[in-house]
């Protein structure tokens, strides 16, 4: 798991979103898992799953193109909600290096005013990405319908 944004966003992968431990002792309370190819984190499995105290909200989506506009939408409005309501988000995808920097960047730059390109230049920051050039158009058209910042 990588801190985007001090106390407030992280971003991760399938394995992120499983292990409740470090979720947290980062005091994560809501973990966005956007991963179509992987199974929910709150399905019966061993080791134990996410505690059922933890926000868990599931987006499956591509990636790539093919998404739901809806869905991805959707996706992204959670995490800005999410941050609105001041709650420590983890947004994970199988890998971590696309689909859920991704969406994290564009709540991120609704949130605080900034740019998509200048948010997901800020997780660059904080880690390796490897961002499909079509979910990032997708999201980018999205952008604008985005609603309800601080």
């Amino acid at each position: 798991m990588h801190e985007v944004e001090p106390n407030r966003l992280w971003v991760g992968n399938a394995d992120d979103a499983r292990n409740p431990q470090p979720i947290f002792d980062n005091q994560i309370s809501v973990v966005i898992d956007v991963a179509f190819e992987e199974k929910p984190a709150t399905l019966p499995q061993k080791p134990a799953t996410l505690p059922r105290q933890l926000i868990y909200c599931r987006f499956p989506l591509n990636d790539g193109g093919g998404n739901d506009p809806a869905t991805l939408q959707l996706a992204m409005q959670c995490v800005v909600d999410c941050l609105r309501h001041e709650m420590t988000v983890l947004v994970a995808c199988s890998a971590g290096l696309s689909r859920s920097p991704v969406i994290a960047a564009m709540a991120l730059a609704h949130f605080d005013n900034i740019t998509p390109e200048a948010a997901i230049g800020r997780i660059a920051q904080t880690k390796t990405l490897e961002v499909n050039g079509v979910l990032w158009s997708d999201a980018v058209k999205l952008f604008p319908l985005l609603r309800g910042a601080k």
